[in-house]
């Protein structure tokens, strides 16, 4: 296929996009949000997005279902980045990977007594890897769904999740007691693709870098 595939999710990150892609010449041809169609045209005909799950964005690039995606660093972090290349942090989509705990829980003492900590989370290697270096003793449970309820059903003592406002914390009687890493979206791009169509992809590239500054 000679055209360019760029793998995008819904929400925030499409949105915060928009005007990178606009600035880059390009603008979809629908809204993700009110099409059910999962493959967009753009103004020009040799673009087209794929609208994909957020954790999946990595994925069509690496195996090259899509040349370029946008995806957030906490996903590339979680799924690792082996085969894609990251030449530019776009800025958007900014929020904090934080620990979390329920209001009055004394998380500092907790951690300085050696207890071991019960940590709910969606992103287990990033957890494991913030604790292991810390030196403190986790038992990682995995979920999908709202990282809240966790401490509030007494699931869990803690949480690892991205924080924006900390509005949904305030709500859940939740507190952010660390932050592990900043966030934000990366331009990924499949290094093999790269390599033999650098002509057609360096151009799109270059225009991001362009919009940014």
């Amino acid at each position: 296929m000679s055209g360019i595939t760029l793998a995008l999710s819904r929400g925030r990150i499409f949105d915060e996009t928009l005007p990178l892609l606009a600035a880059a010449g390009i603008v979809p041809q629908g809204d993700p949000e009110r099409s059910r169609s999962l493959i967009l045209a753009t103004n020009r005909a040799d673009v087209r997005l794929v609208i994909v799950r957020a954790t999946d964005t990595p994925t069509y690039v690496r195996y090259g279902a899509a040349e370029l995606g946008i995806a957030g660093k906490d996903v590339l972090l979680e799924a690792g980045s082996a085969g894609l290349y990251q030449p530019l942090d776009l800025g958007i989509a900014r929020c904090r990977m934080m620990v979390a705990v329920p209001e009055g829980f004394d998380y500092a003492a907790a951690v300085r007594r050696g207890a071991r900590l019960r940590v709910a989370t969606k992103y287990v290697r990033i957890a494991r890897e913030h604790f292991a270096a810390k030196g403190v003793y986790v038992d990682l449970i995995k979920l999908y769904g709202s990282m809240e309820l966790a401490p509030l059903s007494g699931l869990a003592d803690a949480i690892v999740d991205l924080v924006s406002s900390g509005a949904t914390l305030r709500a859940n009687r939740l507190v952010a007691v660390e932050e592990i890493l900043p966030i934000s979206a990366r331009l990924i791009v499949n290094q093999a693709a790269l390599k033999t169509r650098r002509e057609v992809l360096q151009p799109m590239i270059d225009a991001f870098a362009g919009a940014l500054r």
